[in-house]
């Protein structure tokens, strides 16, 4: 077993002991051990009582977070004409049909959000297997195959976050930097927490919502109070 540094060794004193407090307490305890050279993401990992392998329990969604990531959004988009061109006045970083495609193929991926109109589906359909497992497959139900094209990239270039659940019924995001004020991490937590909360499945049984853990990129997680994140 890999011997722990000083760094890493006072983090893990500093959240011994600590379970179930509330998301204000562990944004606080968060900021204040963070001591990396960058700028850490905060993280976020709901285990959720669902069996994403049954259609009636995937939980999927996505949500604005109130102040932003933090992070810059690339997104690519698959349109022709005038949607192009709409796509690349919003700012979308690529944008394109039979060449994006093939630019996929040739396992090129230089972003991390996907958005395509409608006539597109049936190239973009053709890099399902490439474009599915890492969660950048364009789908109606999180508003990326629109032909508002503008929108999309604007919300995905604003602090839009998409979220699916894992196999084992976990969701997993980032909903800040530690740099943030505590105030606003807090109401993206809030944000992102109701916006899963809001997306339970009709086949989903006994407790949805069984553990919320927080963490930096570097740093130990801590649970918190499932209650007090969902703001009740």
């Amino acid at each position: 077993m890999a011997k722990l540094g000083k760094r890493a060794k006072a983090a893990r004193e500093a959240f011994a002991g600590k379970e179930n407090i509330t998301v204000e307490e562990a944004v606080a305890l968060i900021k204040s051990n963070s001591n990396t050279k960058f700028d850490e993401t905060v993280e976020i990992a709901m285990n959720l009582g669902v069996d994403p392998r049954h259609a009636d329990q995937m939980v999927r969604g996505v949500v604005g977070l109130p102040n932003g990531t933090g992070k810059t959004t690339r997104v690519a988009v698959f349109a022709r004409g005038p949607k192009a061109e709409e796509a690349q006045a919003a700012g979308a970083d690529i944008v394109g049909a039979e060449d994006l495609m093939e630019t996929i193929q040739g396992g090129t991926i230089e972003f991390d959000r996907c958005i395509a109109t409608p006539d597109m589906m049936p190239i973009v359909g053709r890099l399902g297997k490439i474009l599915g497992p890492r969660n950048l497959m364009p789908n109606p139900k999180v508003g990326t195959v629109t032909m508002d094209v503008a929108q999309a990239v604007k919300d995905a270039k604003g602090g839009q976050v998409q979220f699916k659940a894992e196999k084992a019924g976990v969701v997993h995001a980032g909903v800040g930097k530690v740099s943030f004020d505590e105030a606003k991490l807090v109401e993206n937590i809030r944000a992102f927490v109701g916006a899963v909360s809001a997306a339970k499945p009709t086949g989903a049984k006994g407790t949805y919502m069984k553990k919320i853990a927080l963490s930096s990129t570097m740093g130990p997680g801590v649970t918190v109070d499932i209650v007090n994140a969902t703001g009740n």
